[in-house]
């Protein structure tokens, strides 16, 4: 039984060898519609053509008591073939030519059969009408789109059959380098997951060890922010394992929940605090007290939410400033993170979520591309705006998570409690409480 992973790989490749036995087939349906119509056209023309000069010399030149085949000679009076249709001669004709001296030449359908019809007047004064009959050349005409349809039948099929063995040569590499590329981003992810772990252990004793040697505040605050970006390193690759071992579908839903926008980007500020410092920047959260939910996987939108603020203080000069704004909505939950940096020409704003695409202000796309793909996958859209030298804004929307059921005050109470009892080693200790001694003091 294969793996989802191996489910999904098989999946794209399944559908791009349909994709080329599809458009294998209609090009050669095409190929072979448009050269029956060619010939169709060709010989059609060459018929009417033989037709016209059959009858015209017949009508010209033939004998009335020893017509051509498959043609009837009609004298003066209307006199001639006594074997000829029903129907014939056209007096109207005659009478019309006699009149003007013109010669009138149409087709005409009798009793289910279709005549070349021409009356004319002779250098010696008579009126002659000339009936062609045109069943064997609607017959050829007949036997030509049977083949015309055989012969896109059989071309069909064999487009078909070219498409697979074509589909299967062409797929091949594809398939292969998806084999590949999943089995390294399974293999970098695992063997990174143990040293990260490592390094986030330790971080984590250090971390508890200047609290309890006393350490100065700014100490213990630059390892607790080490603490949470080894966990969020190891959230990334947690991330990229599932979706190597799982499909795209199952590994977003394996670690979707409600996520506060307004909580995430408040950490997202704080994180990026020292080095909007060092720059000289101010880095403000406009959003409302109360949480923000979204449906998502956290640390994806994280890592959403850190690039547009890191795009945003790379590319603002000393002295300016970056604004993250949240509202609520129209059902939707709106993140906007507006700098005062060199911003871009207006006509850049959609070719900078273009993977490798760098603009003129010299922001890279791919990070923006990865941003938007991650919207995206969350039901949501981006959008940005900005002039060259005015700053630049860029505008997340996400459906609004739906409101939860109400919680009671019993359990916010007890929340809070534990909250308050978590150590930096993420284990809680006990909490006094009724009917259970705080053994803490101890």
């Amino acid at each position: 039984m294969s793996r989802p992973g191996r489910a999904a790989e098989d999946t794209v490749v399944r559908r791009a060898r349909l994709r080329i036995v599809w458009t294998t087939g209609v090009v050669v349906t095409l190929l072979v519609t448009l050269v029956g119509a060619v010939a169709y056209t060709v010989m059609t023309h060459a018929q009417d053509a033989q037709v016209r000069r059959e009858v015209r010399y017949g009508a010209a030149y033939g004998d009335p008591e020893r017509p051509p085949g498959c043609m009837w000679l009609y004298g003066p009076g209307g006199t001639g073939a006594s074997d000829g249709p029903e129907g014939f001669p056209l007096r109207a004709d005659l009478d019309r030519v006699r009149m003007t001296g013109e010669p009138v030449e149409r087709t005409v359908r009798r009793g289910g059969a279709a005549y070349r019809v021409r009356t004319q007047l002779r250098r010696d004064g008579d009126v002659v009408q000339a009936v062609l009959d045109l069943r064997l050349q609607l017959a050829d005409r007949d036997h030509l789109w049977l083949a015309l349809g055989a012969a896109e039948g059989v071309g069909l099929v064999s487009a078909v059959a070219a498409g697979l063995v074509l589909g299967c040569r062409a797929v091949a590499p594809l398939a292969e380098a998806l084999a590949r590329q999943r089995r390294f981003v399974a293999d970098a992810s695992h063997e990174l997951r143990t040293p990260v772990t490592r390094v986030h252990t330790r971080a984590q004793m250090l971390a508890r060890g200047a609290v309890r040697d006393g350490l100065p505040a700014r100490h213990r605050d630059g390892l607790a922010a080490v603490v949470a970006s080894l966990g969020r390193l190891g959230e990334v690759l947690d991330d990229l394992l599932s979706s190597a071992t799982l499909s795209p579908g199952q590994a977003w839903a394996a670690t979707r929940r409600r996520v506060d926008l307004v909580a995430l980007a408040r950490a997202a500020a704080d994180e990026e605090a020292d080095r909007a410092r060092e720059r000289g920047l101010a880095v403000r959260v406009d959003g409302p007290p109360h949480p923000l939910w979204v449906d998502g996987v956290a640390s994806a939108l994280r890592r959403a939410v850190g690039e547009l603020l890191n795009n945003a203080v790379t590319h603002t000069p000393p002295g300016g400033s970056v604004v993250l704004t949240l509202t609520r909505g129209h059902g939707a939950v709106e993140l906007t993170v507006a700098d005062t940096g060199r911003g871009f020409e207006a006509g850049e704003a959609e070719r900078l979520f273009r993977r490798f695409h760098r603009g003129g202000g010299g922001r890279y796309g791919l990070g923006l591309a990865l941003l938007r793909e991650v919207v995206t996958s969350h039901g949501g859209t981006v959008a940005a705006s900005g002039r060259s030298g005015h700053g630049a804004r860029f505008t997340v929307r996400l459906p609004q998570s739906a409101p939860s059921p109400p919680v009671s005050a019993e359990r916010v109470r007890a929340w809070h409690g534990w909250r308050a009892a978590v150590p930096l080693s993420g284990r809680p200790r006990p909490v006094a409480g009724p009917g259970r001694p705080d053994r803490s003091r101890r």
